[in-house]
């Protein structure tokens, strides 16, 4: 097995080559800009681990990894446009550094090339790959839909929340893991056991973005912290607020959550200051751990050795250590 730095190098290294500035510059240009901000590469590094787990070399998974890499960042772009976000990864967004129509097709095309990428496998492989890439790419448009819908509901419960993040964040780092299987060859069940780990741990790994997005340290989270309070999102510390608020924080949170003041600094402070008196925000922390266990719980189910379920293992111990 490769480290997981050497995975990443590996990947970065491909990408390189298979993403280029082309004519007309204004289309691809915002593509590699987008692609090279940096990020962890959660997602590509999953699938080319997970294809050296089931018994493959990495390099087979590396053109699946980069449509992996291409989708998340597609939508990326196009969340970005609706969020109205001013950054992402510290950096400009994409409609905001050109405009929202580059933004649109530039994501247009991002998403064409993702699925061209996956023409380079071959029949039992391919047919698979597709049908698990086009699930997951319908749910996460759904999941998309739900975080949209929810700004405009005042009776989203908390499963509803789980359900809407297992669909925009989940699925994908679930569907990165499993293709790696499916290259490699694995079984239905391992193939589903590694999905279930990789769902459970991109839930929590959500939630933790959830609480980053209030409590998280700007430099180092990449957003604008307080963007989800800002928007007046219906996230978990916020539906967790909620049932747990007295009834004066309640009716002061609900009020916040009405107004969008120019200047947004004291209507989140307030706001996290409640989220921190009602426990809301030790919850959170509860629940990731939840989630995460759940994840690890999934590699016991695994037909592999105990040192490549250590692998995963630790790689999920690291994601959850951002730092605040």
């Amino acid at each position: 097995m490769h480290s997981i730095d050497d995975y990443r190098a590996s990947f970065i290294a491909f990408m390189a080559q298979k993403v280029a500035i082309k004519d007309p510059i204004s289309l691809y240009e915002p593509i590699s800009y987008i692609l090279n901000l940096g990020g962890k590469r959660l997602r590509p590094v999953l699938t080319l681990m997970s294809a050296e787990i089931f018994g493959s070399h990495y390099s087979k998974a590396l053109d699946a990894a980069l449509a992996i890499e291409i989708f998340h960042n597609f939508s990326l772009v196009h969340d970005d446009i609706m969020d109205a976000a001013p950054l992402r990864r510290g950096k400009l967004t994409v409609h905001e550094k050109w405009d929202i129509n580059t933004g649109i097709l530039s994501g247009d095309a991002m998403l064409i090339k993702a699925y061209q990428l996956l023409e380079n496998y071959e029949g039992e492989t391919f047919r698979q790959l597709v049908t698990s890439f086009s699930k997951t790419a319908v749910q996460v448009c759904e999941g998309q839909q739900y975080d949209m819908d929810f700004e405009k509901r005042d009776d989203v419960t908390l499963p509803e929340y789980l359900k809407m993040i297992q669909y925009k964040t989940a699925v994908l780092v679930a569907a990165a893991l499993k293709m790696g299987g499916i290259i490699a060859g694995a079984s239905i069940e391992s193939q589903n056991s590694i999905y279930e780990y990789g769902k459970n741990l991109g839930i929590a790994f959500q939630l933790q973005d959830d609480y980053l997005d209030a409590f998280g340290n700007p430099q180092n989270f990449g957003k604008r912290v307080g963007g989800d309070i800002i928007a007046n999102k219906k996230t978990y510390l916020y539906l967790k607020a909620i049932e747990l608020a007295s009834p004066d924080q309640k009716r002061a949170l609900l009020d916040l959550y009405s107004i969008q003041p120019k200047d947004p600094t004291d209507k989140i402070k307030s706001i996290k200051e409640i989220f921190l008196s009602s426990g809301a925000a030790i919850r959170i922390q509860d629940e990731m751990a939840v989630f995460t266990q759940m994840a690890f719980d999934n590699l016991g189910h695994l037909a592999i050795s105990n040192d490549k379920k250590e692998l995963l293992r630790n790689f999920g111990e690291g994601l959850m250590q951002r730092i605040v």
